[in-house]
């Protein structure tokens, strides 16, 4: 049951402990009238695209896992010539989805799946790229490289992006809320490393900007809390959500200089 896993939708969110069915539709109701759930660019995508040196001619398969509304998977049917897999368990952000991707003119591109990225229901070795924004945080990086490996064909490409320390002088406040909320935050090169002990090889690493949160993802969330609260103001939970996304939103603000998502692109060795 939902109520048994701990999803996470937002990148920090420290509302979300175990979430009930109750949180999760107004999580949902939240996330799904904007263009992306997590932080992120056009630019971004393009330089991760770039850094993978997939090629974008070849008839490929990719995955896109916890896909949101769509961002990374209609950009990767845009960009390449593959066929998309893509991959959430929230059924409304995949309508969503295939609402945009048909408006896009890219849905004949994509097969939307509506999976726990637990449990994915995937052969060995199926997929040429398994692409993942904002997303492997739900499962933890440790386990989601090492459980998604099987999926990947043997030289295919890891592109996915990680909440990541950026200087080691972290205040102490910043420290214990991480402590708490994802302990599997590190530095760049102890992920490089979970990667390497797991039979990836890094071949690219950049650190996302700041305009990736404020501008795309939090300006967009802070814009649509009055039309949120006004669907859901007889909900008890309405105020405590919106007023945990603000505590989220000024965590970031203050402490921006030191974390943020860092996007990893490994290759699978074949061993």
């Amino acid at each position: 049951p939902l109520g048994a896993k701990r999803i996470m939708i937002d990148p920090i969110s420290a509302i979300i402990l175990k979430m009930n069915k109750e949180t999760l539709e107004l999580i949902t109701d939240l996330h799904l009238h904007n263009e992306r759930q997590g932080p992120g660019s056009d630019e971004t995508f393009s330089r991760a695209l770039t850094l993978s040196g997939i090629d974008r001619k070849a008839k490929l398969e990719i995955a896109d896992i916890g896909c949101g509304t769509g961002s990374a998977s209609i950009a990767l049917a845009k960009a390449t010539n593959a066929s998309i897999t893509a991959v959430d368990i929230i059924p409304e952000f995949l309508e969503k989805l295939e609402e945009r991707a048909t408006e896009e003119g890219v849905i004949e591109s994509i097969k939307t799946v509506n999976a726990d990225m637990f449990e994915l229901p995937f052969e060995k070795n199926q997929f040429d790229v398994i692409w993942s924004e904002g997303a492997i945080y739900n499962i933890g990086f440790s386990k989601g490289i090492k459980t998604w490996k099987k999926f990947l064909k043997p030289d295919g490409v890891l592109v996915v992006s990680e909440i990541t320390w950026l200087t080691s002088d972290i205040p102490e406040g910043l420290q214990k809320y991480w402590k708490s909320e994802y302990p599997e935050i590190a530095s760049a090169s102890a992920k490089f490393k979970q990667l390497e002990e797991n039979d990836y090889t890094p071949i690219g690493y950049f650190v996302l900007s700041p305009d990736c949160w404020l501008e795309n993802y939090y300006e967009p969330l802070k814009a649509g809390f009055a039309d949120f609260f006004e669907r859901n103001k007889n909900n008890k939970l309405t105020k405590k959500i919106i007023e945990a996304h603000e505590k989220e939103i000024a965590l970031y603000e203050k402490y921006q200089n030191h974390f943020s998502y860092g996007c990893y692109i490994a290759r699978k060795r074949v061993v």
